[in-house]
Order: structure tokens, then sequence, then C-alpha cells
């Protein structure tokens, strides 16, 4: 993913105000992303954890926001594991988080959402490519090859996106 400014970001957001757009929190590492490595930009909120938000890159080479909401409350089990939808990488259940995105445009006004589990940290594009590891549970073997799941799980991320702007 190329480098994105924080203006090129909070402009990015299709579905929610440009009030909730500038007053969202960049990821507490702004500065440092490893930009080479990201495939979409994903981070919860540090102002508001119980916020996610998304920016991926849309079809014409402009980035697209999607700000995302999860539960308060999770009763998770460390016994049970859950995959993310995302980037399909295996973790502990309290690992993946149920996201739910208001839709884009009247819908969204309307109160309609999309769901997605998605990894808890949003973190897929370092899963996918073993720069981090899902906490208590050995990631699966595949043999896709690196670039192949990170075709796939863009295809996914997109496929979620395109739900969110209908």
């Amino acid at each position: 993913m190329e480098p994105l400014t924080e203006k090129q970001i909070r402009g990015s957001f299709a579905n929610c105000s440009k009030g909730e757009a500038n007053r969202l929190k960049l990821p507490l590492d702004f500065a440092e992303l490893p930009w080479p490595e990201l495939d979409f930009l994903g981070w919860r909120d540090p102002g508001a954890p119980l916020r996610g938000h998304l920016v991926i890159p849309g079809t014409d080479g402009s980035p697209v926001g999607i700000t995302l909401r999860t539960p308060d409350k999770s009763r998770t089990s460390a016994l049970k594991s859950s995959i993310c939808q995302f980037c399909l990488t295996g973790h502990a259940s309290s690992g993946v988080a149920l996201f739910a995105a208001p839709r884009a445009g009247e819908p969204g006004r309307q109160g309609n959402t999309v769901g997605i589990y998605a990894c808890a940290d949003l973190a897929c594009s370092l899963y996918v490519r073993g720069r981090r590891q899902p906490a208590l549970r050995p990631r699966y073997e595949e043999t896709l090859t690196v670039d192949e799941k990170i075709d796939r799980m863009l295809g996914n991320v997109h496929a979620f996106a395109a739900k969110v702007l209908a």
C-alpha cells in the first residue's frame, strides 16, 4: 500500500460523517507504519476501543475508508478458536472480533450494517506475511504462496467493502 497522509485517510471515509472522520484517532504508531507490508490499513481507535477503521485501496487508486464498531461485551473462551474472514488466520477466540460497519448513505442512516469476523487488531496484512503470530494458537500451514494469500485476503476485504458501499 502506498503511504497515506492524515488528510487522505480522514477524507476517505464513506460510511461516517466528516465530523466523525475528523474526530477519529489515527494509530498510535502512525509515523512508523510499515507501509510496504500493508495491503490495507486497519486499526482499533485508541480513543474509542470499541471502534475500528479500515482504509483500503479503491479500484480507482484512491483510498476508501470504512469505520467499524464492535460489541462492548464478548464472551470468549480460550478453549475455542475462531478464524478471520479477511486473512483466514486462526486465533484463540479472543483474537477475532465481530465488527459491524454502518452501510454507506441512506441505508446506514437507517441503521443498516454489515458484519464480519476479523482479526481483533485488524493487522491481517502482518499475519499473512508471518510478521505477526496469533497468540495462543499456531498458524496452520497452507500450500498457497504469500502472494496468493494476499490476493485472497484483498478479495475478501474488497467483497466486504462492496457490501458496505452498496
